[in-house]
């Protein structure tokens, strides 16, 4: 029925019968009718389409000019090549460009590829500070030494150069032999008679050696024969969990959650260590390994200190080459498991490949053999020495050229503290991750001709050794390496020994060459062997 409308009111709104059709407001107002057309997933799906978009616009901005890829998969970026790396992808990220990058989930990348671009950023502290990977600072602990900067690193650091000292790395000389006497009998006994004269992966057991030596360099005989191979065993956990980015939180059951309770566990076993080096040290022990050095030149500055407050005469040549402040067992542990962070993965690539190598090249295992038989003058079983040590040319070319060759080390995080400009077009902007690579220098061929060629040679009669700027194995800048002259004198002690006392074979297979990137680098076959005890 239509309605009826009364023409006496000006407007059908006015006439006090005319009903107003129902618009769908109701008395809550316009907000109420906008949010009474939405629902949970709609809301869902407009936020999603917006971080997605966020994400993506925020990669393309941090990129600027640099090589990269032009887009970003949704938050993770690369991720699971990240958890799963292969070297054929680095070195094709390396050759994109002096500077590239990539983002995973929150953390933007950046890749310093060519030797001078690498120099830069190591020699950057106001801008950048080591960040080992994205989980390292929560295994580490963030007051661990490494991560500081100015006054705080330095006093940690003006303590720690002596324990590095040719004096110094002769006291650990024969706590290192006698770890290599217990393990090269026991490679003997693995391959001849729980295998049987068969090949067997000998990678794990290079890292349990290396461990093992590392600890009795480190905390000599305070840490017992059972707790160093649990150390040894758990310390797998640890380089697990080094992917170069992971999650923003260690999650429970992931491999950084168990690589955080590896860590705590060796933290703790190194703050026992420090508080039994105290007390020894404290009685007038004798040092024996680098905690012994450390605790020593500590209780040497305090004795001073107070001896000075106390206003007792003292000679000047009492006087302590640097006054170190106290530092607590926990400090020390933390600064002694940096020590193991850095050597146990790097040493275990090294010595991996260098019996790979050596193996492979036998007419070099001879040369080799032959000047660590001269240097003990025929004795065979003659200890180690520095005098020893610094006089085998060909053993030492033989390590610098492994370590070139396969470099442990093949690229170092930082962390960008502020904006960084690190060209005139490009600056890497704060919070992100600014990647050193190590091993584009090392085979560069206008340095290192035919630089995937294995030839130690290079390192004596040819141009290698002027090359110092390439020379990245232990990093350069404020923070490089400090143990670079013990890791390479450890590593030719090894083999040296390695060559008079024991025999073995390598069995190639098809992966024997092919690169496995587990933190450091490793043959994909684990390197399978057969050892036996060399005649006299």
């Amino acid at each position: 029925m239509a309605t009826v409308l009364n023409g006496s009111f000006a407007s059908p709104a006015a006439n006090a019968d005319y009903v107003a059709p129902n618009l769908g407001f109701n008395g809550a107002g316009l907000s109420s009718y906008v949010l009474s057309g939405l629902n949970i997933w709609s809301v869902l799906a407009t936020l999603l389409v917006s971080l997605i978009a966020y994400d993506q616009l925020s990669y393309i901005w941090q990129k600027g000019s640099i090589a990269g890829p032009s887009w970003k998969v949704p938050f993770v970026g690369p991720f699971f090549d990240s958890i799963n790396p292969k070297m054929d992808k680095y070195k094709a990220q390396w050759a994109s460009g002096e500077l590239s990058c990539v983002s995973v989930f929150h953390k933007f990348v950046v890749i310093a590829s060519t030797r001078d671009m690498a120099r830069k950023v190591f020699n950057s502290p106001a801008y950048v500070r080591p960040c080992v990977v994205d989980v390292a600072i929560k295994l580490l602990r963030p007051q661990n030494w490494v991560f500081l900067d100015g006054k705080a690193h330095v006093d940690y650091r003006k303590g720690l150069n002596g324990l590095f000292t040719r004096q110094a790395l002769e006291i650990y000389l024969p706590g290192q032999e006698e770890v290599y006497d217990k393990y090269f009998a026991m490679f003997v006994e693995l391959s001849q008679k729980t295998h049987g004269g068969k090949p067997f992966p000998y990678m794990p057991m290079f890292r349990e050696l290396m461990c093992a030596v590392s600890c009795r360099t480190f905390v000599g005989h305070y840490l017992s024969d059972s707790a160093v191979k649990k150390v040894a065993d758990d310390y797998y956990k640890i380089t697990a969990a080094l992917d170069l980015v992971n999650f923003p939180w260690i999650l429970p059951f992931t491999r950084p959650w168990y690589g955080k309770k590896a860590a705590d566990m060796v933290i703790e076993l190194f703050s026992q260590c420090a508080a039994k080096s105290k007390v020894r040290m404290a009685a007038g022990g004798t040092v024996t390994c680098i905690m012994d050095g450390w605790i020593k030149s500590i209780q040497d500055s305090e004795r001073y200190r107070q001896k000075i407050a106390k206003g007792i005469p003292v000679d000047p040549s009492e006087k302590p080459p640097h006054m170190l402040r106290e530092f607590s067992d926990f400090e020390i542990s933390l600064t002694i498991f940096t020590f193991l962070f850095a050597s146990q993965d790097a040493t275990s690539s090294a010595s991996t490949w260098l019996f790979q190598l050596m193996a492979d090249r036998p007419d070099i295992l001879d040369k080799v053999r032959d000047e660590n038989m001269a240097v003990r003058n025929g004795d065979r079983d003659a200890r180690f020495t520095m005098d020893m040590l610094e006089n085998m040319p060909y053993t030492r070319a033989v390590v610098k050229e492994t370590l070139r060759y396969r470099p442990p080390v093949i690229m170092v995080p930082y962390l960008v503290k502020k904006s960084f400009p690190v060209t005139d077009t490009y600056t890497a902007p704060k919070g992100s991750m600014i990647i050193p690579c190590c091993y584009p220098a090392l085979h560069d061929p206008e340095v290192y001709p035919q630089p995937d060629s294995y030839d130690p040679d290079r390192w004596i009669s040819g141009t290698a050794e002027a090359a110092s700027k390439n020379w990245l194995v232990f990093g350069t800048g404020p923070h490089y390496c400090l143990g670079q002259t013990y890791a390479t004198m450890n590593l030719m002690a090894m083999i040296g020994k390695a060559s008079l006392q024991l025999n073995w074979e390598h069995h190639a297979t098809p992966l024997s060459e092919d690169i496995k990137v587990f933190a450091t680098i490793f043959p994909q076959d684990d390197c399978p062997l057969v050892f036996s005890e060399r005649p006299l």
